[in-house]
């Protein structure tokens, strides 16, 4: 007779394959020490620790008297089900065993029907509904209009596109943000650098290199003759105070730049649902801050300039008006907040930018929360630590355009190299880039997004080790087995698969185990905004199946039945793989 499964909140065997067997356990602890309730024995269920299936430590539940006479009690009540097939005590450890079989059915058949016959018809193994009816503004990457897309700006846009897909994949509705910095006196100085040296078909051509062109310009004039940041402020006030000729250039470069930093993004597979700017801030949003904050005492004059004193929270002084009138970033972030809040009414907001903007953010927030806004609590500042020595292989000043170029000219020569693949891939430029730009996300995802990291060109562009192009290998070479066994196909339903013939492979059983922790993986980056844990997920995964090829042989295996279960297997993986790697925004590909 099938077991039938207590309920416990907040679980879903249908979606995580794992909970089954972890009920199973729950119940099992519950039966023996029913001081335990159902749900606080669920919650001390770890997985996958020290080579056991499940454990628990009794001594986390607080029970008095000795921990190995209780954990002794589970082990003597246990009585085995469809889920687990033994206990054994260990101290005042349980380690539990689960059925084998019972783990390969229950996890694939779960990949196999959420990934290819959900009820919306989209792949959803891994998402979760923890953020349903809730609403998320993550504002990320917000590069400067007139310069090039540094590679500064890159961790943040890499980082940024990560949380907006995994915030969806846990439910939230996503707003993504690209705040822009197309504000401020440096427009002053392009205008007068415009007049001097601006060309109207180098600029249709390329806005961001023609404005930068302008922009280096300008500042070695001013170098020389400080005259020219007077004309600049003076410039950039008549654009503060509405000044429609001072506007209307500054208004064509800025719509010329978007569209250009679209192109840059699409190749990066980053989408923004708005790109908003420091311009686009009301000044009536600033002023209210401003008076709100002057009526509650907190503004203090200096020189002319306004500021709010902070030192009391060990934050220091923070500027809010400058002395010449004009607003400076932190005014236009707090008038931005506000109308963002009114506008869409959200329930967090996300500022992802570098470590070394850490006061500042601090500063920001803090001053959100003296105005007593009730939502300023939900803002929160995901930063990253910053990459080191990212040049061109020629050691040139980055550009982001400049690095893409590159891996993808390094990944189009070795894939030449196999001339018998290389003909069968249908678009090889574009496979190349795809590898290059996947090079370049996975080793800025690899470690912890506080850590500094050194850009490596070799390490990032190797297929060998934990690099992106070994990834793409990975997904490629599970795309092909079902290309390279077409006699196996169509494969029966998930349900009639022979999972007693896969049973026997102790490989078989650890992919399909490290498969089924997927939808954990994807929680757990979510609450910590952590990308790291996705990549070391990928890359557990693809060291498994490299090591499984020369055991799970599916081509030239003389039993159908087992060679139909691994080409299954197979084709779960690939579908996990995938899935970790749109998660990432990086599009898995099929050939290579």
């Amino acid at each position: 007779m099938a077991t039938t499964l207590p309920k416990i909140p907040n679980t879903d065997p249908e979606r995580y394959p794992l909970d089954a067997f972890r009920i199973s356990v729950a119940a099992s602890v519950h039966k023996g020490l029913p001081a335990i309730p159902l749900d606080k024995a669920y919650e001390g269920v770890d997985i996958n620790r020290k080579g056991v299936d499940f454990s628990i430590a009794i001594p986390r539940f607080k029970l008095g008297g000795k921990p190995d006479v209780w954990a002794k009690k589970v082990e003597e009540s246990f009585v085995g089900d469809d889920y687990i097939e033994s206990v054994k005590a260990e101290g005042a450890f349980l380690t539990f065993t689960a059925r084998t079989q019972s783990v390969l059915k229950n996890v694939l058949t779960t990949i196999d029907h959420l990934s290819h016959h959900s009820p919306t018809g989209e792949a959803v193994y891994g998402v979760n509904d923890s953020g349903k009816g809730k609403k998320v503004v993550i504002e990320y990457s917000s590069p400067n209009i007139a310069k090039q897309f540094h590679v500064g700006h890159l961790r943040s846009t890499i980082i940024g596109a990560f949380l907006t897909n995994v915030y969806k994949a846990c439910g939230w509705e996503v707003t993504s943000m690209n705040y822009l910095g197309d504000w401020g006196k440096q427009f002053g100085l392009i205008a007068i650098g415009y007049e001097r040296y601006g060309s109207e078909e180098e600029l249709e051509k390329d806005a961001i290199k023609h404005l930068y062109t302008v922009y280096v310009k300008i500042n070695a004039d001013a170098e020389k003759d400080p005259k020219v940041h007077d004309d600049a402020r003076a410039y950039f006030a008549r654009m503060e105070q509405g000044d429609e000729s001072a506007l209307v250039m500054w208004r064509k470069w800025r719509e010329l730049s978007i569209e250009k930093y679209k192109e840059e993004y699409a190749r990066l597979n980053v989408h923004f649902d708005v790109y908003s700017g420091e311009s686009q801030v009301g000044q009536e949003s600033q002023s209210e801050s401003l008076k709100r904050l002057e009526e509650m005492g907190l503004i203090k004059d200096s020189e002319g300039a306004k500021l709010v004193d902070l030192e009391e929270y060990k934050l220091g002084k923070a500027i809010v008006r400058k002395k010449d009138g004009t607003s400076i970033y932190l005014t236009r972030d707090i008038g931005g907040a506000v109308e963002r809040y009114d506008k869409f009414h959200f329930d967090k907001m996300i500022y992802v930018v570098a470590s070394q903007q850490d006061l500042h953010l601090a500063q920001f927030f803090k001053v959100l929360t003296l105005l007593k806004y009730p939502w300023a609590p939900t803002l929160e500042h995901v930063n990253f630590g910053m990459v080191q020595g990212m040049s061109t292989r020629k050691g040139t000043a980055v550009f982001l355009d400049e690095i893409i170029q590159e891996a993808s000219r390094v990944m189009h020569e070795q894939m030449q190299s196999n001339e018998e693949k290389y003909a069968l891939i249908e678009e090889p430029e574009m496979t190349a880039r795809e590898i290059g730009i996947t090079a370049i996300k996975i080793q800025d995802m690899s470690a912890k997004r506080i850590n500094n990291y050194t850009f490596n060109w070799s390490r990032m562009l190797s297929f060998e080790g934990d690099t992106g192009p070994y990834l793409q290998y990975a997904h490629v070479r599970l795309a092909s087995v079902e290309r390279k066994n077409p006699s196996l196909l169509p494969l029966p339903p998930a349900s009639e698969i022979s999972y007693s013939a896969l049973a026997t492979d102790i490989k078989a059983r650890e992919i399909a185990f490290w498969l089924a922790t997927y939808p954990d993986v994807v929680r757990v980056a979510q609450e910590r905004h952590e990308p790291s844990g996705v990549v070391t997920f990928c890359m557990k995964l693809a060291h498994m199946i490299a090591s499984a090829w020369e055991v799970l042989i599916v081509k030239g295996e003389a039993d159908q039945e087992k060679a139909r279960a691994r080409l299954f297997l197979f084709i779960c993986a690939r579908d996990v793989l995938g899935a970790a790697l749109r998660l990432l925004s990086i599009t898995p590909l099929e050939r290579m």
